[in-house]
């Protein structure tokens, strides 16, 4: 089971081609900060504008980096089938410990296509799949009882829930086989994911503020939650102003102000404005991460 702060991490650009070298020291970071996995190529890793050999290096990158230190979960997702089942058996021969697979976006499936289309994945590679929902990005719902039928399958082990909506960790766990892995995708409501019965979240602030994410779900897994309420209240700001403009822009600009690669993203998405630089900047003053 995965558990605790799991970043979504950014790919780091320079003269538009992937930062290796920076892309390594993030990873160590986020190792050091007490992560509880890492997700390469999820969204905020810019995964629908990488070419697919830029996803596979990165993927195979972040498993040579950690060494096993902490479990990777590869982003795999696709609105092909044919091509999400690709990336999940390349990730497993790399030797990446799950896969993330989202909502195929564009195509809008009904209840019926996602349950197929998840359903093949599972079929097609024998690896830990975890599900991603986020409709306001793919315009695509797995309702509670479709997740469910596909928590039956011994392959599909947990979901990353990331509509912010509190009753669903209720229903899935009223509703999936026992052990089915929750994890939060929403950085604001996370606390209260935790609270309600999930075991973590896949996290975009983690990106910017590695310890304090991972301080938030040692307190929560300890019972603490008044202690996690308040470093909660010290990234609150920070969790909104990544989201002031298209991420990750907002956070690779933050990453930047901190030394740690540079701020390019890529077309068509732009590094955020003045006024949301401002934000960010206050934002993490707040956190007291940055001076």
């Amino acid at each position: 089971m995965f558990k605790g702060s799991i970043p979504a991490l950014i790919t780091p650009f320079r003269d538009n081609k992937v930062d290796f070298e920076a892309f390594d020291s993030l990873v160590e970071r986020q190792i050091q900060a007490g992560s509880g996995a890492l997700v390469p190529c999820g969204t905020t890793g810019e995964s629908a504008t990488l070419s697919h050999d830029e996803h596979r290096e990165v993927v195979e990158r972040c498993v040579h980096v950690t060494r096993g230190r902490v479990p990777i979960i590869a982003g795999c997702g696709s609105n092909s089938t044919e091509e999400a089942i690709g990336l999940v058996k390349f990730a497993k021969k790399v030797g990446a410990d799950a896969a993330l697979t989202v909502c195929p976006y564009y195509n809008r499936p009904d209840q019926n296509g996602l349950f197929a289309h998840f359903s093949a994945i599972a079929d097609a590679v024998e690896m830990p799949l975890v599900l991603y929902n986020v409709p306001s990005r793919t315009s695509s719902d797995i309702l509670p009882e479709t997740v469910a039928k596909l928590s039956r399958h011994p392959n599909i082990i947990g979901i990353k829930d990331a509509t912010g909506d509190m009753a669903r960790v209720t229903q899935h766990l009223d509703l999936c086989e026992g052990g089915f892995n929750l994890l939060s995708g929403d950085d604001p409501s996370a606390v209260g994911f935790i609270a309600m019965g999930g075991q973590g979240c896949i996290s975009v602030t983690a990106n910017v503020a590695p310890e304090k994410m991972a301080a938030i779900h040692k307190a929560c897994a300890e019972g603490d939650f008044a202690a996690a309420r308040q470093i909660e209240s010290e990234v609150y700001q920070l969790h909104k102003s990544l989201f002031r403009s298209p991420s990750p822009g907002p956070t690779k600009f933050a990453l930047s102000r901190l030394g740690l690669c540079d701020p390019a993203i890529r077309l068509p998405l732009l590094t955020p404005n003045d006024d949301v630089r401002g934000e960010v900047e206050a934002a993490m003053k707040v956190a007291g991460i940055l001076e």
